[in-house]
């Protein structure tokens, strides 16, 4: 019971604490409407169940235990959600583009967003590490491991889905587009300062 409640609350506090997820879902949300934003939780959903499974097989072991490996996929996060920043920034403008304006952001291309600026975050792969690493235990039975995967990535991706809704809900949207130039270069600029964060941390840091 002790490991069920850490999980739980874990998988709350990494879920509303606001990082990379949560900008790139509510920027594809607000531009690219409610589909969209759905599409990019469960994107990100699926990247944690990534992190599950090689958590699960043992692999996340390797990788605790491995500062260099570690620093690696960091160094590729950091990389990643700097390009993801950059871009957002310079293709910020005052009115919609116009594929969106007629068909919303293309969903593959929300679920692809969601999933890679998750599967690229090293708090990702801490959450995963520390849930099964940490919290569990050798006489912790396999089914009953998968099961806090299912969990995690279950409250992560209908947190994404909540928030969704409720930023694409009409009177939300309206105040976006009076502000999306801003609001996209703002969410650009936390990316950049998201991906520049974990690299000036990457030469001292290990699980």
């Amino acid at each position: 019971m002790v490991e069920l409640l850490t999980v739980i609350a874990l998988t709350i506090v990494v879920a509303i604490v606001p990082g990379p997820d949560f900008a790139v879902v509510l920027r594809n949300a607000l531009v690219g409407g409610r589909l969209a934003g759905i599409m990019t939780a469960l994107g990100i959903g699926l990247a944690l169940g990534v992190h599950v499974t090689y958590a699960l097989a043992g692999i996340g072991l390797v990788v605790s235990q491995s500062i260099l490996l570690f620093n690696v996929m960091k160094l590729i996060g950091a990389a990643y959600l700097i390009f993801l920043g950059v871009t957002m920034y310079r293709t910020a403008s005052r009115e919609m583009p116009a594929d969106v304006k007629t068909m919303g952001m293309p969903p593959l291309k929300a679920l692809r967003w969601g999933f890679f600026t998750n599967a690229t975050n090293p708090k990702a792969t801490m959450f995963a590490l520390s849930v099964f690493l940490q919290v569990t235990s050798p006489q912790t039975p396999l089914w009953t491991q998968i099961g806090y995967g299912a969990i995690m990535v279950s409250g992560v991706s209908l947190w994404f889905i909540l928030v969704t809704m409720v930023f694409t809900l009409d009177p939300v949207k309206r105040q976006f587009i009076r502000m999306k130039l801003w609001m996209e270069r703002t969410f650009g600029i936390l990316l950049t300062l998201f991906g520049i964060g974990i690299a000036l941390t990457t030469h001292s840091s290990r699980p």
